[in-house]
């Protein structure tokens, strides 16, 4: 038995389904299927009954609770460790807002603390969420409100809200004219682009993506290569498209009865005591000092810091 299987087993039970729990722990479905045998032939019982919702037997409902108390124990055990240690920072981000909100806060940071190691890990909203619950970093840039169910508590240090544009090539747009509206781009738009910005995805992107328009999901580069290109259009936070709206490879089309989107990001630490540690307060601040630059302020409880 080891702290995969176990990390595995509480997974399945939280998601109820092993493919949910291999996409969150960005391993195969194969692989899920391993560790749990594994884990029930050391135990010498069956855990699940497989089928089309996987359940808890018995004896898997028995074994849960001191799966979770070792889990903790050993949760406890690293926090402990790592607080021992001296000149080590870890931090989480979305991978939209490594560029914009990290990577010059960084470059100050380590300027002035170059015996400090710095581990930056990206991706999206419910993997950053879920190494600020297993402790593997302490600061974190995630999407808000917080909606994964894995992460009931972490504190909100500032909150961002960004606009979210609908963009098109410079040709298409001029294809749409200055006043579309819904139907116009419709009829005149070759493909919609599902980007993942939200948790819940606003009214109006889940219109266009019930519309009969071709849909395609792309993560944000091929994206916007792919609008630029005049092959489609899609709704993308300012941040990820501020060069290509600067110099005129997008273009931003305001529907006429669509609402502006927007999307909400916060900085957060999992408990505010950890800013008791000096280092992780002051990048925690020269994080925020670039955050507040990319849009409307909803929240900041490090400006008295």
């Amino acid at each position: 038995m080891d702290i995969d299987q176990l990390r595995t087993f509480d997974r399945v039970v939280r998601d109820g389904s092993f493919t949910k729990a291999a996409a969150r722990l960005n391993v195969t479905q194969a692989t899920v299927s391993m560790r749990i045998r594994a884990l029930e032939a050391y135990i010498g019982a069956q855990l699940f009954i497989r089928g089309r919702q996987v359940q808890l037997t018995d004896q898997g409902l028995g074994f849960l609770p001191y799966c979770r108390r070792m889990l903790g124990v050993l949760q406890e055990a690293r926090e402990t460790l790592r607080r021992a240690e001296r000149g080590r920072i870890a931090v989480g981000s979305l991978s939209t807002m490594i560029m914009p909100m990290v990577s010059k806060a960084l470059l100050r940071f380590q300027r002035r603390h170059k015996e400090i190691d710095v581990i930056i890990r990206e991706g999206r909203h419910n993997q950053i969420a879920t190494m600020l619950h297993e402790r593997d970093v302490e600061l974190a840039v995630i999407c808000w409100p917080n909606l994964d169910p894995l992460l009931t508590n972490v504190e909100p240090l500032l909150i961002i809200r960004e606009d979210a544009p609908l963009v098109a090539s410079p040709a298409l747009s001029e294809k749409l004219g200055l006043t579309p509206s819904f139907n116009d781009i419709l009829d005149k738009a070759p493909r919609y682009l599902h980007l993942n910005w939200w948790q819940v995805a606003p009214t109006a992107a889940t219109s266009l993506a019930q519309s009969p328009l071709i849909q395609v999901e792309l993560p944000t580069n091929p994206g916007r290569s792919l609008i630029e290109a005049g092959e489609g259009i899609g709704f993308f936070v300012r941040s990820a498209i501020a060069d290509s709206l600067a110099d005129g490879r997008l273009v931003e089309i305001r529907p006429t009865d669509l609402e502006p989107l927007h999307r909400d990001i916060a900085l957060v630490v999992r408990k505010r005591k950890a800013l008791e540690e000096g280092h992780l307060l002051e990048f925690a601040n020269e994080i925020a000092t670039e955050g507040r630059l990319l849009g409307r302020i909803l929240k900041d409880n490090l400006t008295t810091e």
